[in-house]
């Protein structure tokens, strides 16, 4: 089962870290194993999310281009040509949610506005069926921007649904290492019993996002 990280476990003064994280920060992060990449990456983003540059442009900007949006989406986004890492930021309209999924990488999450809602699941069937999984919710939490950072291993080690369940727009910022598959991921429905490859982002997450190029903004 993996942990939820409320704080990060990692302190890192922020005053000697340069905003936004560069590439070759990032890539290093991506190239190392996975129990030692996530609580680099958890401090990372917890650091990231209280840059005031990073809020202004890519948190409050957000949250006024988000304005009359009915689903969820990436407003943001940065991906390393070698496929190391990716840099999201997410919008969560009042009421919008993902479907139960889990990433063919190493992922981590910060909210740096509102609220965001988590449900992680455990899978409780051995893999042996195709197309066939049993779940079962292990936890469940609210994630605000002063609760650290959320963190999932690869595959079955990280089924989750995020969303938000609350009024007001919310805004996280995710950080996903190198893919371990040729797929994005899979997609859970625990009331049929069933689950498929994700071969690519979903359209709900890809429709409305914004490709940009690297650093994410200077000083």
């Amino acid at each position: 089962m993996t942990e939820a990280t409320k704080p990060a476990p990692t302190k890192i003064d922020m005053e000697k870290r340069k905003y936004p994280p560069d590439a070759i920060e990032l890539r290093d992060l991506g190239a190392l194993p996975t129990a030692q990449a996530l609580p680099r990456a958890a401090a990372l983003l917890a650091d990231l999310v209280k840059d005031r540059s990073f809020l202004e442009a890519h948190v409050l900007a957000v949250l006024e281009e988000a304005r009359g949006a009915e689903r969820w989406y990436v407003a943001r986004r940065w991906d390393d040509p070698e496929g190391s890492f990716s840099l999201q930021v997410f919008v969560w309209p009042a009421g919008t949610g993902t479907m139960i999924h889990d990433h063919s990488s190493w992922g981590a999450y910060t909210c740096a506005a509102g609220t965001v809602f988590e449900e992680r699941y455990e899978r409780l069937d051995d893999g042996s069926r195709f197309e066939h999984a049993r779940l079962e919710e292990a936890w469940h939490l609210s994630w605000r921007p002063e609760d650290g950072t959320s963190t999932v291993l690869p595959g079955d080690g990280g089924i989750h649904r995020v969303g938000n369940r609350h009024d007001q727009t919310a805004v996280s910022v995710h950080l996903y290492g190198p893919r371990l598959g040729e797929v994005d991921g899979r997609d859970y429905d625990p009331f049929r019993e069933y689950v498929c490859d994700r071969l690519e982002d979903p359209d709900e997450e890809a429709g409305e996002t914004v490709f940009q190029a690297w650093p994410v903004h200077r000083h």
